[in-house]
């Protein structure tokens, strides 16, 4: 079954974080100033994949 309207705003919303956190995630990377700024930004990124493979689980 397909994912209703709200389903897919959540699903687009998640993307649109999770598209800001890698950038900031590469930036990071490249200048690490804060040691501990790399694992929440991938645990962050991590917690917004599984956000969408819930939404589209109900769905």
């Amino acid at each position: 079954m397909g994912l209703n309207k709200k389903q897919q705003k959540q699903v687009e919303a998640c993307r649109n974080k999770i598209q800001k956190l890698q950038t900031l995630l590469k930036a990071a990377r490249n200048q690490p100033d804060d040691p501990q700024e790399i694992p929440r930004l991938e645990s962050e990124i991590a917690g917004l994949n599984a956000e969408i493979q819930r939404i589209r689980s109900e769905g």
